[in-house]
């Protein structure tokens, strides 16, 4: 800012303009002060007033794009980033690309937050947020296939002010909210301009997830200042919670003037009352420690920190809880959780389950709520799962708690439609988290001879059932796609006019992969008349059947579909399926065993829509053999099955 005030006294000499440009330098100055002290309100207001007077720099634009951003307002960052990226591109550091990435997402231009996510993955190649970005450039399918799972309602308990931050305790809910603070408390938090938070409990219903009889909660831990985020042990005779620094009796600050969030314990006394709090050996006057949660066997608190060392704005960490109360060394969870970004408000369910808040994974916009296992086993469970609509949207969500047992809980968001700037929702899951394991079969239609791209060509998908899950026509460059479920068995059909139709048996393996499924179709240059065989003319594989059995088999199906498609083609022609053995076994024996076969054949064929009236059968056991290796020769097996066939000879 200076180096731009300077070059403006150069260009213009003037009393009048000097004492102007002194003016906005020191409103600038009383701005970057409020900015660095996190009273972004104020800093706003001001900020806006030099903007109107013809100001401009790109530190102006960053610091009033992050005095929205910092407070969610998101839709009012993206203008002021936008004026960033816009008018001084050689001035934009990378964190502004991901910053303006996501205030665009929050106003649903995903397409343009990717551009901008581009230009961050380009500059800051090392940054994991980068990196989950170029590893996952399909993450709104990611999440649309996650969502749906929950049903949502904005909970009765809000209030026109900021409510947030649910925790279970016996038969309440008790969560943070500044509703009526300003009765008794005429303080406004300048960060925000909202009255300072406060301690109520709710009665909770546990069937259907209502909250009444909304009361203050113990004035041994409510003060003057912000509390909030707490989290009850499962006798409730202990809590941690969120504070200011403040102890009761002095107000701590950092080395720049700002008050940091501490955890504070409290537990329960003979008479039912709490303790008064203690600050916790993790906390510090340089940084903040917030949002504390247990683990299932309530030996390790969980918290939000961004103390020196961490992987970005905020990590999560967990502390080992002694048996005399005292706590170990704080550790950071990692990179497979933490990123260069917010992580916040954990939680853990009583599956395990550590669900938390982050805008550095990919996500919808603003804070997004996530979920992974705590101790994976698998590489699956290693994953971190965005949960997908409707908890996540464009804007903040977080806070998220959930009774694993009726499937009810609580999340927080600032979503537009709440009474308040931030609102308590309650849900129901109506369904657990969906296994990412897909298949993608993928493949080119061409000719078979001449490899020709057959642009065109008609791809259908089935299941097992013979079910049509999708069917389209290939572009110019004649591929198709499809996402199918792992471990399962599919039908890839391939037809063209003048083109013999062909469909292959796709068996799915059980891990996430694309199958290269190439479909070759070859012209029809034969016909098909009275007397002839269907499986010559077709070029049928053989049709197996399992040891000693007759019934139809997966890969047997595929070979019929193709004699099915052509008697639908032609509704007058008639067939006589006739099966054939070998020589193995005893001779009256193959021949009952023939007739079987020849008659699985019809059924399986009347089942699938061809009339009995058009089908006959026959078996005919080793008695018409195509080569010399009758009972007692010494033939080599590819000779011996030249004799296990079937036939469907064309009779009208």
């Amino acid at each position: 800012m200076k180096g731009i005030l300077h070059k403006l006294l150069v260009v213009f000499v003037g009393v009048s303009f000097l004492s102007a440009t002194q003016a906005q330098d020191r409103k600038l100055k009383s701005a970057q002060s409020q900015y660095d002290k996190y009273e972004y309100i104020d800093a706003q207001e001001t900020y806006l007033k030099v903007v109107k007077k013809g100001y401009k720099s790109a530190d102006l634009y960053k610091n009033l794009g992050n005095s929205y951003y910092f407070n969610s307002q998101f839709e009012e960052a993206s203008k002021w980033y936008e004026e960033l990226v816009k008018n001084y591109p050689s001035e934009v550091e990378p964190e502004y690309y991901f910053r303006y990435a996501q205030t665009l997402k929050s106003v649903g231009r995903y397409d343009d937050a990717d551009v901008y996510m581009k230009k961050f993955a380009e500059t800051s190649s090392d940054d994991q947020r980068a990196q989950l970005f170029q590893d996952e450039p399909n993450y709104l399918k990611r999440i649309d296939f996650q969502s749906g799972r929950f049903e949502i309602e904005n909970s009765s308990v809000n209030s026109s002010f900021t409510d947030f931050g649910s925790a279970f305790f016996g038969r309440f809910i008790v969560f943070s909210s500044s509703r009526d603070t300003l009765l008794f408390k005429k303080s406004v938090h300048q960060w925000n301009e909202e009255p300072f938070l406060d301690l109520y409990r709710a009665e909770y219903n546990p069937t259907n997830g209502e909250l009444s009889e909304i009361e203050k909660f113990d004035s041994k831990l409510n003060t003057k200042f912000h509390e909030s985020t707490p989290i009850f042990s499962k006798d409730g005779n202990t809590v941690y919670f969120t504070r200011n620094n403040y102890d009761g009796r002095r107000y701590g600050n950092d080395k720049k003037g700002t008050n940091r969030l501490k955890i504070y314990r409290s537990y329960k006394n003979t008479q039912g009352g709490w303790t008064t709090p203690q600050n916790l050996s993790i906390n510090s006057d340089e940084y903040s420690t917030a949002h504390p949660a247990l683990s299932v066997d309530e030996k390790i608190l969980y918290f939000s920190s961004d103390m020196p060392g961490g992987e970005g704005q905020s990590d999560i960490y967990q502390v080992s809880i002694n048996a005399d109360g005292g706590l170990g060394e704080p550790k950071n969870l990692g990179n497979r959780i933490n990123t260069e970004g917010k992580e916040t408000f954990p939680f853990i369910s009583s599956n395990n389950d550590l669900y938390f808040a982050s805008d550095g994974h990919i996500g919808l916009g603003g804070l997004d709520v996530y979920v992974t296992r705590l101790n994976p086993q698998t590489d699956e469970e290693k994953l971190v799962v965005n949960i997908g609509k409707p908890v996540n949207g464009p804007d903040d969500d977080f806070a998220f708690i959930v009774d694993d047992e009726s499937k009810r809980g609580y999340f927080s968001s600032n979503r537009d439609g709440g009474r308040g700037k931030d609102d308590i929702y309650s849900f129901l899951q109506l369904e657990d988290l969906k296994s990412f394991c897909e298949i993608t079969i993928a493949g080119v239609v061409k000719d078979k001879d001449t490899e020709e791209l057959l642009t065109g060509a008609k791809v259908s998908i089935y299941d097992s059932s013979n079910n049509l899950l999708e069917s389209f026509i290939v572009g110019d460059d004649a591929a198709y796609s499809h996402v199918v479920k792992c471990s399962s068995k599919y039908f890839v059909r391939a037809e063209k006019e003048e083109y013999t139709t062909i469909e292959k048996l796709v068996e799915t393996p059980g891990k996430t992969e694309t199958l290269d499924v190439p479909l070759l179709l070859e012209k029809k240059v034969k016909t098909a008349n009275v007397g002839d065989d269907l499986a010559k003319v077709l070029s049928l594989n053989p049709i197996y059947f399992d040891f000693d059995q007759s019934y139809i088999r997966a890969d047997a199906a595929v070979e019929l579909a193709k004699v099915i498609e052509v008697m639908n083609q032609y509704p007058d022609m008639k067939i006589d399926v006739r099966s054939h053995t070998d020589s193995h076994g005893d001779d009256a024996y193959n021949m009952w065993l023939s007739e079987q076969r020849a008659k699985s054949t019809v059924k399986y064929m009347i089942s699938k829509g061809i009339s009995a009236d058009r089908l006959t059968s026959k078996g005919y056991g080793e008695t018409q053999l195509v080569n010399d290796c009758g009972n007692d020769s010494n033939c080599t097996k590819a000779e011996y099955q030249l004799s296990r066939r079937s036939e469907f000879i064309i009779v009208k």
